[in-house]
């Protein structure tokens, strides 16, 4: 079955167009697609979840990531000192737009941490805290996370009424390393050749594939890769910047194709729970430990993950050095406690440093960024004419 249609044999923009439209679509058409063909869905709250859990059992996991939408009933159940995303996310479940068979969040936030109890008094289906390590550095903790995954999986067989074989788990993890790599590609392309592909438009392009099989996000990756390094494109005289901010709620798209008049985004971290494992997960051996393994040891980084040997400011550094970026873009969700307290931490490391960067916030139902693109136009004339 296949849920995302028309795109073959279309030109890059009309793909990068129809996956914009689905992007942007509050309904979720691909979703109910797959549930009007019979299938489950597993929804899990960001950041990171390992997906190929659900996709072993036949289940398509969706990626909980709120919506740009007037929420009509969730407001009732959070306070409006939250953040958006909790409330949209929850809104999307309860007005029946999105429907799952089983969900999933983690204790990245006190309001993500209490999200799965107030599903599970509102939702018939099962609501699971998946708890990653709180400790990334103790010598047990790939071993615990290993059998929280197996707790987990129990769960979802039960939902998807099927066996998850250790050959079933090692046919998910080739297909979900494939479609890693071609992220991988997407942003090779962002730091190599920033002209050839916009923010707004790699991410719609990364987006996508949090709400379609995985083997059809590889299939539409694996078409417009050669189209886009095949693209007709300028070299302009912008400023090579990293986007930091994205680790959970998402920004406008509008917001990122401001930024992108001005800037070459030519790394981020939007959506970085699709990309979190940086190398392919091994097929031999204990599938459930290999991925376990791979979290902890072969990992991106976000302010939720706590790992001594990942220094937040540090790895930001790292990314921009990776990346050739002269400035930074350190943004935040409004009410995001985490991300608005790493704000402090990066802008103090860089102001050490002398390294330009432009501080901002955003919620997902943003609508206006005049003010915004003069005060990061002002931002990029400084840099370009010191």
């Amino acid at each position: 079955m296949q849920v995302l249609e028309g795109w073959q044999d279309r030109s890059l923009d009309q793909v990068i167009g129809l996956c914009r439209e689905f992007v942007e679509d509050g309904d979720f058409p691909t979703v109910r697609r797959w549930r009007e063909a019979g299938g489950k869905v597993l929804g899990h709250f960001q950041v990171y979840f390992p997906e190929e859990l659900a996709h072993a059992a036949g289940m398509l996991p969706v990626k909980v990531r709120g919506a740009a939408i007037d929420r009509k009933r969730a407001d009732a159940y959070f306070g409006s000192y939250l953040c958006s995303i909790i409330r949209s996310s929850l809104d999307l479940a309860l007005t029946g737009t999105v429907q799952l068979d089983m969900f999933v969040t983690h204790p990245i936030c006190d309001v993500a941490r209490n999200l799965a109890g107030v599903w599970s008094r509102n939702f018939a289906y099962p609501s699971q805290i998946l708890y990653l390590p709180q400790n990334a550095n103790s010598a047990y903790s790939a071993q615990y996370l290993r059998d929280e995954y197996a707790r987990v999986l129990r769960t979802i067989e039960q939902v998807a009424d099927r066996q998850v074989s250790e050959d079933d788990l090692r046919r998910s993890i080739t297909v979900f390393n494939e479609n890693r790599r071609l992220l991988h590609r997407i942003y090779a392309i962002k730091r190599q050749t920033p002209w050839l592909l916009s923010v707004d438009e790699a991410y719609v392009l990364v987006s996508i594939g949090g709400m379609i099989p995985r083997e059809e996000h590889n299939a539409l990756l694996t078409a417009v890769i050669p189209m886009i390094e095949a693209r007709a494109g300028k070299k302009q005289d912008k400023i090579r910047v990293v986007f930091e901010g994205g680790f959970c709620e998402q920004p406008p798209l509008d917001l990122l194709r401001v930024i992108g008049q001005s800037c070459y985004v030519v790394d981020d971290d939007l959506l970085i729970g699709l990309r979190w494992l940086l190398q392919d997960v091994p097929t031999t051996g204990d599938p459930l430990m290999n991925l376990a393994d791979a979290y902890l040891n072969d990992s991106s980084y976000s302010p939720v993950q706590h790992d001594l040997r990942k220094p937040k400011e540090k790895m930001l550094l790292d990314r921009m050095k990776n990346a050739e970026a002269s400035a930074a873009i350190i943004t935040a969700a409004k009410m995001c406690e985490p991300g608005l307290e790493e704000q402090v931490a990066y802008s103090k490391k860089l102001d050490e440093l002398n390294i330009p960067y432009f501080i901002s916030e955003f919620e997902e139902k943003m609508t206006g960024f005049d003010h915004m693109q003069i005060q990061l136009e002002t931002f990029v004339e400084n840099i370009l004419f010191e």
